[in-house]
């Protein structure tokens, strides 16, 4: 390739920069960006589809701002016609008004996920629990 490597390094090594925004690349990830990119142009579309995505999570807009723009990107996923996309469109109907209520008071459940996962490794380290009282007390012991 351009860049002296060959096509699976390229592909292995483009991984973690799909990942990033493309503000973060250096200029060898972007230069391996631009060789991905011109022999998959369906993979440029997709990263540029959720790039959008976390753009608009991370302005500050209005409800009102978002739902539209959401509705634009959307329609972009609905004409790249993807499978994968089509699932988090799903998601996203199905979901839609729990999602707007991140953008009024950019509040989310990453603490209830955090709290619940500590559950689980509580529990599975104990290897299962017969007494129920009893791991609730141990619970609010250790987590309260």
């Amino acid at each position: 390739m351009e860049n002296g490597e060959t096509l699976p390094q390229i592909l292995s090594r483009s991984k973690h920069i799909i990942l990033k925004h493309w503000s973060k690349w250096n200029e060898q990830q972007t230069a391996r960006a631009a060789i991905l990119f011109d022999r998959f142009p369906k993979l440029q579309e997709g990263y540029s589809l959720s790039m959008k995505l976390t753009e608009i999570f991370n302005k500050k807009s209005k409800p009102d701002k978002a739902r539209l723009d959401l509705a634009r990107w959307y329609n972009e996923v609905e004409k790249f016609d993807c499978l994968e996309f089509n699932k988090v469109l799903d998601t996203f109907s199905n979901h839609s008004t729990t999602i707007i209520n991140y953008f009024e008071k950019r509040l989310t459940n990453a603490s209830a996920e955090s709290f619940n996962v500590k559950i689980k490794a509580f529990r599975s380290q104990l290897r299962g629990v017969t007494d129920v009282k009893f791991f609730m007390f141990r619970l609010a012991t250790l987590y309260a």
